[in-house]
């Protein structure tokens, strides 16, 4: 099994052992950011003078084990990200490979005030009422995880309660699952199977991408000259992680990113 597979086979176990304990009609019910309107990241990557960042937080990885301990709190981290100009903030929330929980994402809602992205493997629409319970403004689909009517489905569950959808493609192959209910697509450098990186997979696929949809170069971007050569070819979005994380102070990190990228013009 590639490693793809091993974290959506525990992902269905997590999902049957939590399911029970929560229904969606609990999470409308007790939801505190039910009810609350989600912050639109379509919008703050459209705007003027946006980074176009999308800043991660994410303790681990499976394939880099952990950039920080589970004891580092969110609030420092991405408290800087949003004063230093994130577009939005991405939050890992699967504890098992990535070292995250749900109340990273609350916090991260709390006190911010930019689009708050649930980044996590999402294959129930259970998993989606949740995110939207637990503060998201955007959810992410796979597209590697899930067939294209599924993608749909979910992707269209996720719009009537209000959140934005990012679908994530990696090849070609996936271009079938963008579809109406997508606002965002996303391409992962990174093969989710094999966990090579590749810039130029984005580049190769972003004139595949209806233009309608604000497209995101994700992963394996380390330095403002990526993003100058990414954003002439016309991404809009940049989801970097662990070009930050890894830093001693992951904020300061971001900053000094940003500034870098300011000296571009």
């Amino acid at each position: 099994m590639h490693i793809l597979d091993t974290i959506v086979a525990a992902k269905r176990k997590e999902i049957a052992k939590y399911k029970p304990l929560s229904s969606i009609e609990r999470f409308k019910q007790e939801g505190f950011f039910w009810e609350i309107s989600n912050r639109s990241l379509v919008q703050s990557l459209l705007a003027e003078n946006s980074t176009g960042i999308i800043a991660e937080f994410k303790r681990k990885s499976p394939s880099k084990g952990w950039f920080k301990t589970k004891e580092l709190e969110v609030e420092p981290v991405v408290v800087s990200y949003n004063h230093f100009g994130a577009t939005g903030i991405s939050v890992l929330t699967d504890e098992e490979f990535f070292g995250g929980d749900l109340d990273d994402l609350i916090q991260a809602k709390v006190i911010t005030d930019v689009p708050v992205l649930r980044k996590d493997f999402m294959i129930d629409q259970w998993q989606i009422a949740e995110a939207k319970a637990f503060g998201a403004d955007v959810i992410l689909l796979i597209a590697a995880c899930l067939t294209p009517v599924e993608v749909k489905q979910l992707a269209a569950y996720a719009k009537s309660i209000g959140l934005e959808v990012l679908l994530e493609i990696h090849n070609e192959g996936e271009l079938d699952h963008i579809c109406d209910e997508v606002d965002m697509v996303g391409v992962n450098n990174r093969n989710l199977k094999t966990f090579e990186v590749d810039i130029s997979i984005s580049l190769e696929l972003i004139n595949k991408i209806p233009k309608e949809k604000p497209a995101i170069a994700e992963s394996g971007i380390s330095n403002a000259e990526t993003i100058v050569t990414l954003r002439q070819a016309g991404f809009k979005g940049f989801l970097i992680g662990e070009t930050f994380m890894k830093e001693a102070d992951p904020g300061k990190a971001f900053a000094d990113f940003v500034a870098g990228l300011k000296a571009y013009g």
